[in-house]
This record gives C-alpha cells, sequence and structure tokens, in this order.
C-alpha cells in the first residue's frame, strides 16, 4: 500500500514537473523578493501588509500549478462556462453587491468577498479564443461583429458599477484577440483616429472644458477631474493633482543611482500616496533611481517575450490566442501603471503585475501565467 501511495506521489510530482515553463517560472519568482523588498520599504518592515503579501504570492503560485496541470482540451471547454459565471456574478453585484466609497465592485459570497470585473479580466479573452478557436469554416466580419458584442456586454455591466478603468481593460483584453484572429487594422484605424482627435479638443479647450461646473458625457466627476489634472497638474497641486505631482517628484529625485533602500525621501515621510499598491514603482525610482527602473522594465521585457514565444509555437488556436491577448495585457498593464506614476497617463488605479500589493491582482497574474504554462506544453517547436 505504501509502495503504491508513493508511486502516485511520485507520477504526480513528474507530471507537474514535465507541465511547467521553467523560464517563465523562473522570471515571476523573481518579483516575490523584488516585491517583498519595495513593499517593506513603503510600509515599514513590521507592517501586516508583509505577511499578506507573502500569502498572497502563496496563493498566485498554487492557482500558477493548479491551472497549468489541467488537460489542455478541458481549459479550452470551460472557456464558455467561465465566462457565463463572470456574467451572472455581475449581474449580482447590480443587485446584491456591496457599495464602498461610492462604487459597487463587490460581492459577499459568505466566505470572502469577491470582486467579479477581476474574473473578466481572464474569462473574457477566454471565452473570445474559444469562438474564434471553433470557426473552421472561416472568420466571417459576422464574428467579429459577434465577438465584439459579447466583450460589450461584460464592459457595459463594469461600467455600471461604476468602474470605467477595469471596463477598459476587460475591453482591450478582448481586442487583442480578436486582433489576433485576423482582424484588419483599418477597422481600429477609425475608433483610435476618434480617441486621438477628442484628446487634441479637450487639450485644446481645456480651459472652458475643465470648469468646475462644466459635466462631461458619460463621464462621472472624478473622472473628468483625472483627465483635467493629467493635461495640467499645477492647476490644483495639493488637490485634484496632488498624487501625479508627488509621484513625478519621486521618480525625478531618484537620479541615476537612486538614493538607497528606504532612504526615499518622498516615500519614507509619507509623500506617495497609495505607495504599497498603484504607486509603487515611485518608491522603487526613487530609491533605486533610473539603473534600477530599467532593469525591472527588462525583466516585465522579459516575461513579455517569453509570452509571446509561447503564443507562436502554441499547437492550439485557442492558446495562440489567448496567451498572444494575455501577454499584450501584462504589458497594458506595466505600461499605464509606469504611465500613470510618471504623469503621462490619468490616475486609473492599475496596480503594477506581480509587484503591488494586493491579493486580487496577484491571482490574476497567477492565473494569466498559470494559463501560459499549459499553453507552453502543448506548442509544435520544442525548446
Amino acid at each position: 500500500m505504501e509502495t503504491f501511495k508513493a508511486n502516485n506521489y511520485k507520477k504526480i510530482f513528474t507530471k507537474l514537473i514535465n507541465k511547467l515553463d521553467w523560464p517563465l517560472l523562473f522570471i515571476v519568482i523573481l518579483f516575490i523578493p523584488l516585491s517583498l523588498v519595495i513593499i517593506s520599504s513603503a510600509v515599514g518592515s513590521t507592517d501586516w501588509r508583509i505577511e499578506e503579501q507573502f500569502r498572497n504570492f502563496l496563493i498566485a503560485f498554487s492557482a500558477i500549478l493548479f491551472v497549468a496541470i489541467i488537460d489542455h482540451e478541458t481549459l479550452i471547454k470551460l472557456s464558455p462556462i467561465f465566462y457565463m459565471v463572470g456574467l451572472f456574478l455581475l449581474l449580482c453585484v447590480e443587485f446584491f453587491g456591496e457599495t464602498s466609497k461610492g462604487a459597487t465592485r463587490w460581492l459577499n459570497i459568505g466566505i470572502a468577498r469577491i470582486q467579479p470585473s477581476e474574473i473578466l479580466k481572464i474569462s473574457a479573452p477566454m471565452f473570445l479564443a474559444w469562438y474564434f478557436h471553433h470557426c473552421q469554416r472561416g472568420i466571417s466580419k459576422l464574428d467579429f461583429f459577434i465577438a465584439i458584442t459579447l466583450l460589450i456586454i461584460p464592459c457595459f455591466l463594469i461600467v455600471l458599477q461604476p468602474d470605467l478603468g477595469t471596463a477598459l481593460l476587460v475591453f482591450i483584453a478582448g481586442v487583442y484577440v480578436i486582433y489576433f484572429s485576423g482582424l484588419s487594422f483599418k477597422f481600429l484605424f477609425i475608433p483610435i483616429s476618434i480617441g486621438i482627435l477628442i484628446f487634441l479638443m479637450v487639450y485644446a479647450y481645456q480651459d472652458q472644458l475643465c470648469k468646475p461646473e462644466v459635466n462631461w458625457f458619460l463621464l462621472h466627476k472624478y473622472q473628468k477631474n483625472r483627465i483635467c489634472t493629467l493635461l495640467d497638474p499645477n492647476s490644483d497641486p495639493l488637490g485634484k493633482g496632488f498624487h501625479t505631482a508627488q509621484s513625478v517628484i519621486a521618480v525625478g529625485s531618484g537620479g541615476l543611482y537612486g538614493k538607497g533602500y528606504k532612504k526615499g525621501t518622498q516615500t519614507q515621510l509619507n509623500f506617495i500616496p497609495e505607495r504599497a499598491t498603484d504607486f509603487v514603482f515611485s518608491v522603487f525610482a526613487e530609491e533605486f533611481g533610473l539603473y534600477g527602473s530599467i532593469s525591472l522594465i527588462f525583466l516585465y521585457g522579459l516575461l513579455i517575450i517569453r509570452g509571446f514565444f509561447i503564443a507562436i509555437h502554441a499547437k492550439s488556436e485557442f492558446g495562440r490566442l489567448l496567451v498572444a491577448a494575455l501577454t499584450m495585457m501584462i504589458f497594458t498593464y506595466v505600461f499605464v501603471n509606469l504611465g500613470m506614476v510618471t504623469g503621462i497617463l490619468p490616475i486609473v488605479g492599475i496596480p503594477l503585475p506581480f509587484v503591488s500589493y494586493g491579493g486580487t491582482a496577484l491571482l490574476t497574474m497567477g492565473i494569466s501565467c498559470g494559463i501560459m504554462m499549459n499553453v507552453s506544453k502543448h506548442k509544435r517547436l520544442i525548446y
């Protein structure tokens, strides 16, 4: 009996080892000490969030291992179920959700509070990849229209919470899948051009449009203030522009080499807001400088390159589309967060992947990497 159990454990362990993508796993592991060190500087080495973040990493790695060992065909079949569950939970938020800080985004399921919109960051692109994977007859314009409609439904429900930032991220992740499935760039050219035109008009007439009494169509007042603050951070440096101003000061004061670990004045004197979550890069840049920041960006570059490598060599269309979209999603997270803390993008509350404190974001990234590993072991070529 003991020999039988030992053989079973050995088979499970061998299966797990063979399912892991070791280059990707090694890159993710490098983020663990980096995150703990920076958060320790941001909140203090005795703060409860250090232990909490370590626990979050354990949960994220459990998710990586669990998703990696799921049979690839099973993962494909589960995609529409995940999407439907996500939509159902979003509807539950509308009727039974908990309101915090003016937004209804959380759902209490008894054992924990969950944010269903986070689920859609994974399940929406999964479902679209599943849809195009089953378009055996060839992808038509009707398929693109259906895919965009399926994407707009959850995004609309998330906007109602209201959570425009998350809705945009879910929409962008889905658009990545649609684009990689063969959508011509000419169909994206018009909406991108309209977006640029609107931004230029707001920039040109910001003095009139940013007046307190002027309301913007479809946007809440705080969303309008974030855009106006981006255009002119000095208009209210002690109010709406405080976050951006202090973050930019911290990043710039780091210089080439940084001020040293736990020696950042903006950080230690509590000038940087949300310094363990959204603005954790400001802490890092102030203490480790330009060279340290480049090293962190290089690490993200390795993660993104590995993701595209897996996507290129994926065996299934589902794997190719999904991994490419998830890789671009990680890139978008990094780009938006760095743009936010350096003052070139409005503040939208996007954490820095694998570095910012937070369990939900880490779990989302863990599931994404687990999917990449799952697809990695079903690629055409062996490296």
